[in-house]
């Protein structure tokens, strides 16, 4: 007897494209706390070894992405989802890559969440109202800066007047989940968040680097003290992977409601 598909679940693909597990962890313990649908369902992947630990520059995002792609075909993963997340804050180019990958049901959902941040901050800013990033090394000011305006379609140098810039805490992603001792982290990353608030109007803070999760805390204490108990709980901090799957969940939603079926 035959049977007919009526209604099936969105599975998404949390991809860390370093080869670090501790990281990975560390956002599966953030996902775990969202709330989604019954039918989403997640699962994350981990690069496999001979990527880098942390993803520091342009160099380690190259190697990463031919480390990834390489297992993802050797395995057919892709083959099992709807849609995808790069987890790495970045102009990544998996995202790009992966955009043209069939999934389960025709082509995949892709975002990273460098971009679903972006996407996620305008969507919540009030008017006159401005969103910044918080990230890791100083590679990242120039490389971040120059992909808000390719994503945005300004020219090059042209921040947009919502976009208050990108402050670093010198650190790299290890870092932030045992890589160093926790107070040097919390004091690195309070003060390159001092620095953005202090540009004024930023109500939109991005962390810049998935091994940020979990550290919101320390971004909101500063928000506190800049801006005073009550304005700082209008503050919000944007966790892109969390960003991510919120937006692909979406992004599946209306491929399917909106594309042509034969």
């Amino acid at each position: 007897m035959a049977t007919n598909l009526v209604r099936r679940n969105t599975k998404i693909l949390v991809i860390n494209p370093n080869s670090s597990k501790r990281m990975t962890h560390g956002l599966e313990h953030g996902l775990r706390c969202m709330e989604l649908s019954q039918s989403t369902e997640i699962h994350t992947f981990t690069a496999p070894g001979d990527s880098p630990e942390s993803i520091n520059d342009g160099e380690d995002a190259r190697t990463s992405t031919q480390v990834v792609i390489r297992e993802l075909k050797a395995t057919n993963l892709l083959s099992q989802y709807d849609a995808v997340l790069v987890a790495c804050f970045s102009v990544h180019p998996l995202v790009g890559m992966l955009a043209e990958e069939d999934g389960e049901f025709g082509k995949l959902a892709v975002a990273g969440i460098f971009e679903a941040s972006i996407l996620t901050s305008l969507s919540l800013l009030r008017p006159n109202k401005k969103w910044g990033i918080v990230t890791t090394g100083k590679f990242w000011e120039e490389h971040l800066t120059e992909g808000v305006s390719r994503f945005l379609g300004t020219q090059a140098g042209e921040r947009g007047s919502k976009f208050a810039g990108v402050e670093t805490t010198g650190l790299n992603a290890g870092d932030f989940h045992g890589g160093l001792d926790p107070e040097v982290v919390r004091k690195k990353l309070e003060e390159a968040t001092a620095r953005l608030l202090d540009k004024g109007g930023v109500e939109c803070v991005v962390m810049g680097c998935a091994g940020m999760a979990g550290l919101e805390e320390i971004i909101r204490s500063v928000a506190g003290q800049k801006y005073g108990p009550e304005d700082a709980k209008k503050v919000l901090v944007i966790d892109g992977v969390r960003a991510g799957v919120g937006l692909l969940e979406q992004m599946v939603r209306n491929k399917r409601a909106f594309q042509q079926t034969l």
